[in-house]
C-alpha cells in the first residue's frame, strides 16, 4: 500500500452513502405499488384491481430476481415495469413513466439517511485533488438513483456512476470494478472502494487490485475483517486515510 497514491475514491450507494438499514421489502413494495396504481389511475390508464396490479408485478420482479442470481447479472427494472404497463395497455409519455417508476422507489427513498457532515467529507476529498464515483448493484434505473441523489444534494460530487444493470456482471466481479476505472480515468491500484460488504463490495475491489475499505453496517456486524480491508466506522474518516496512504506513497 506504501508505494500506492490514491487519486479516486469510488463508493457503493446501500448502507455507504446512504442508510437505509434493515427496510420491510413487502411493505415497500406495497407502498410503491400503491402510489403507482394511483398515478395510473390519476391518467386513466387501465390498472385492474389494486390486488391483481400488486400480484402482477411481484411475480414478474421475483422471477427476475431468480434470474438474476443464476446469472449474475441485473436488470433494469424501470424498462420490466414500463414494457408490462405496456402490455396491459397503458399509453403515458416519457417523463411519466420516469414519475411512474419512481412511484415504486419512493418509499424507500424516504428512509434514506445520510451522515449530516457527507458533504464536507466529499468537498474534503474533491479539494485534495480526489475524483469520486459509485459503483452499486442495482436493478433500479439509473434516473431514478440519479433523482435521489439530487434531492439530497450529493449527485454533482459523483462524475462517474455506475450501475449494474448496465452491464453483464456485477458485484463481486472484479470488471465492473475495473470498467468504473476506466470511466473515472485512473488505475484501479490508484482507487479506494467503499463499500459495506465482505463477499461483494470489499472481495471485488481487491480482485480489481483496488484498495478496500468496509464502513460499519447491520450488513458487517460481527463479521471478522481481513488485514488488508480498512474499517470505518463514518465516511468522514476516509479524507484522512486517503491523506495517509498518498503521504506514504513514492
Amino acid at each position: 500500500m506504501a508505494e500506492r497514491k490514491i487519486q479516486a475514491v469510488l463508493f457503493d450507494i446501500g448502507e455507504t452513502l446512504l442508510t437505509f438499514g434493515k427496510v420491510d421489502t413487502v411493505a415497500l413494495f406495497k407502498q410503491g405499488g400503491k402510489l403507482a396504481y394511483d398515478f395510473l389511475q390519476k391518467y386513466n390508464q387501465p390498472t385492474g384491481s389494486l390486488r391483481f396490479f400488486l400480484f402482477r408485478h411481484l411475480i414478474i420482479i421475483h422471477a427476475l430476481n431468480i434470474w438474476s442470481n443464476i446469472v449474475g447479472r441485473d436488470f433494469d427494472s424501470s424498462y420490466i415495469l414500463r414494457k408490462t404497463e405496456q402490455k396491459n395497455g397503458v399509453k403515458l409519455t416519457e417523463s411519466q413513466w420516469q414519475d411512474f417508476a419512481w412511484c415504486w422507489y419512493e418509499p424507500l427513498s424516504k428512509l434514506a439517511q445520510i451522515e449530516p457532515d457527507i458533504k464536507q467529507t466529499l468537498n474534503k476529498l474533491k479539494q485534495a485533488g480526489i475524483k469520486l464515483g459509485i459503483v452499486s448493484n442495482t436493478f433500479i434505473n439509473a434516473s431514478i438513483l440519479d433523482k435521489h441523489l439530487a434531492q439530497l444534494g450529493l449527485l454533482d460530487f459523483f462524475s462517474v456512476r455506475v450501475y449494474s444493470y448496465q452491464f453483464k456482471f456485477r458485484k463481486p466481479d472484479g470488471r465492473i470494478f475495473v470498467e468504473a476505472a476506466k470511466k473515472i480515468q485512473v488505475e484501479p491500484q490508484n482507487a479506494l472502494f467503499v463499500g459495506d460488504r465482505l463477499n461483494i463490495d470489499a472481495a471485488g475491489a481487491l480482485k480489481a487490485n483496488m484498495i478496500a475499505v468496509v464502513k460499519k453496517a447491520y450488513t458487517n456486524i460481527d463479521k471478522d475483517i481481513p488485514q488488508n480491508v480498512i474499517k470505518i466506522e463514518r465516511l468522514a474518516e476516509l479524507p484522512g486515510i486517503v491523506e495517509g496512504i498518498n503521504s506514504r506513497s513514492h
